[in-house]
């Protein structure tokens, strides 16, 4: 989880989730803002935690290309979990959170530039359920279901006009304090 607390290390994460044919450590860091060396250190820490792995070649075989080991991925300790377990899933969730609210931010910064149907179909919200545990999960599922044929790697041929889209849900209980 450690390996994924990083800013720089998520960025790479997304970007390699863009590209089945990976992308070298040169491609990442223009992404990253970062030098080339500097990220070839955060590819690495990525491979080590078995996130990504080398691909295939483009060529000569002197560039290293890098692709995500997997399509999907959830972070989280176990339940008997110790501190510094809690710790590290503490600081992943806080680093995937930021990431998230980063791509929000910029997106709010060129919203008015981005066309008046793409202003429109954008969305944030927040809505308060009653739900029991049991039916969140099962809400979850049903709306994993609805978007499922739209996730970027799954869709073959999109429409004209598509576009890469985040899609953000978050679905945690409130606290008591929350509520007042």
């Amino acid at each position: 989880m450690r390996a994924l607390a990083h800013p720089a290390r998520l960025a790479i994460l997304d970007h390699l989730s863009l590209h089945d044919d990976g992308a070298t450590a040169t491609e990442c860091a223009e992404v990253v803002r970062l030098s080339p060396s500097a990220t070839s250190y955060h590819l690495r820490a990525l491979a080590r935690a078995g996130m990504i792995e080398e691909g295939p070649s483009r060529g000569d075989g002197r560039e290293r290309v890098w692709r995500r080991r997997f399509r999907t991925y959830s972070v989280g300790a176990e339940p008997a979990a110790g501190p510094e377990d809690l710790a590290a899933e503490t600081a992943m969730a806080e680093a995937f959170l930021a990431h998230q609210n980063d791509k929000v931010r910029r997106y709010l910064a060129a919203a008015r530039e981005q066309g008046q149907d793409w202003y429109d179909a954008a969305t944030l919200t927040d809505q308060t359920l009653l739900v029991t545990a049991e039916e969140l999960t099962e809400l979850m599922g049903r709306l994993n279901d609805v978007v499922g044929p739209y996730l970027h790697r799954e869709r073959g041929e999109p429409p004209k006009g598509a576009r890469i889209v985040t899609f953000q849900l978050r679905a945690v209980p409130l606290l008591s304090g929350d509520m007042k």
